[in-house]
């Protein structure tokens, strides 16, 4: 490869016009001096190997870039990643807050529903309730008014006897009848 630039040099030396007409090498040609110079330069450079250096830090800047866009690749990779993880826990938590409000509800209708039995059956108990107290206040009204009806008619029964009959057979019949109206109340 060196051999080759030599030689690219070496005609681009050739093909330059300070060089063509000239019959001899002078350094007053400043044309010439400039040529030769340049072209000194080049293969100093060339020598050297700093187009290989170049190379190389152009390639391990590339690489660097190339390093830097799969680095930002990745990222972005994991940017999306994430980003759909929090999509589906955003979901998943709107999916549970509804699973959640409709528990609240169903539980609230339940609660209602058990409410109004539990309201049915205490009016039931109270109506109950009311219907013993009505028949247990008639039942004693009905006594009330039995005891009454056995006072009059022993008071009668006994002014009845008391005037037909003599004392002592009066006292005994008052006796039969107490014992006998005692034993029907009981």
């Amino acid at each position: 490869m060196r051999n080759h630039t030599l030689l690219a040099a070496g005609l681009v030396a050739l093909a330059n016009p300070a060089l063509a007409g000239a019959a001899g090498f002078s350094l007053e040609n400043t044309e010439l001096v400039l040529t030769l110079s340049t072209l000194i330069f080049i293969l100093v450079l060339l020598y050297l190997g700093v187009p290989k250096i170049i190379a190389k830090m152009l390639d391990a800047r590339s690489e660097a870039i190339r390093t830097e866009i799969d680095e930002a690749r990745a990222l972005q990779e994991e940017a999306k990643t994430v980003l759909a993880s929090y999509e589906r826990k955003r979901k998943e938590v709107a999916e549970h807050s509804k699973a959640i409000v409709a528990q609240a509800k169903a539980e609230a209708e339940t609660v209602a529903e058990q409410a109004k039995a539990d309201l049915k059956v205490t009016i039931a108990r109270r109506l109950a309730a009311a219907e013993d107290q009505i028949k247990s206040a008639q039942n004693a009204a009905v006594r009330e008014v039995k005891d009454k009806a056995v006072a009059v008619a022993v008071a009668a029964a006994g002014d009845v006897i008391a005037k037909s009959m003599a004392a002592k057979d009066a006292n005994d019949l008052i006796e039969a009848a107490i014992k006998d109206v005692g034993a029907k109340l009981h």
